[in-house]
């Protein structure tokens, strides 16, 4: 959760689908490619709106989560597979490009059940970037983000913990009131989240990117999620490393 995040909360408008799920700041006329940004527990679009005047050449679109911001009326999702299945259907006009995916944290599972999905449907991306995920084996145990005993005290300090929340700003109680909800369900969300045997492995290259000081990222056998090649790159930083330093250079390398 950064300030950012704790944007502007609009009431739902009657909008296309696209549209619904996806926010694209800096549209492009004729774009080489198109990044899908999926942000982390607890985060919004808003966490991309900058990324689109850093890559020259790359139109980006930011996915929207139902539960916060321009959707904070509607409920928030409840099943991981189900929100992924959702965003495809969003993302899928995009393909007419070639189509990156870049997610964060909770994010980067959310972008890889959307590119099975999409690989189900023929559509092929380009590459995945997991940031804030290691590859490594599944955590025999795995706490969840918020859980729902916990008092807001503990919930806040627990973002506090990893790091990307302003601490005046979550000190709000404005901000508590209208962040934590979504919050815990976000935990829940992630944290209900676990593999299948019959998941099928992608095909399309996995970027892994994770900071040296960073404790609590996501762990997956991404070498084994993909049959394309798969890379990890370290970066100085901890679980939010991107706020001060985004992988900009990264993503235009890709």
């Amino acid at each position: 959760m950064t300030p950012t995040d704790a944007a502007t909360t609009l009431p739902t408008t009657r909008r296309t689908p696209q549209a619904r799920w996806l926010h694209c700041p800096t549209p492009l006329p004729d774009p080489r490619r198109r990044l899908v940004c999926f942000p982390h527990a607890g985060g919004s679009a808003a966490f991309y709106r900058d990324w689109g005047r850093q890559l020259p050449g790359t139109e980006v679109h930011a996915v929207r989560y139902p539960g916060r911001a321009e959707r904070i009326a509607e409920p928030p999702a409840t099943d991981l597979r189900a929100l992924a299945a959702d965003i495809a259907d969003a993302v899928e006009p995009l393909a007419d490009r070639p189509l990156l995916l870049f997610g964060h944290s909770m994010g980067a599972a959310v972008a890889l059940e959307t590119a099975r999905r999409l690989e189900s449907r023929g559509i092929h991306p380009a590459h995945l970037v997991a940031s804030g995920s290691r590859d490594a084996p599944y955590p025999q145990d795995t706490e969840a983000l918020a859980d729902d005993d916990e008092d807001d005290a503990t919930v806040v300090a627990r973002l506090l913990a990893l790091g990307g929340t302003d601490p005046e700003l979550a000190a709000d109680p404005e901000f508590q009131e209208l962040v934590l909800p979504y919050v815990r369900a976000d935990g829940a969300l992630f944290h209900g989240y676990t593999p299948r045997p019959d998941d099928p492995a992608l095909s399309c290259p996995v970027t892994t990117v994770v900071g040296d000081a960073d404790d609590d990222a996501d762990r997956r056998p991404w070498h084994r999620l993909t049959t394309g090649p798969h890379r990890e790159q370290g970066v100085t930083g901890d679980h939010f490393y991107l706020v001060p330093s985004p992988p900009f250079a990264l993503l235009r390398n890709l």
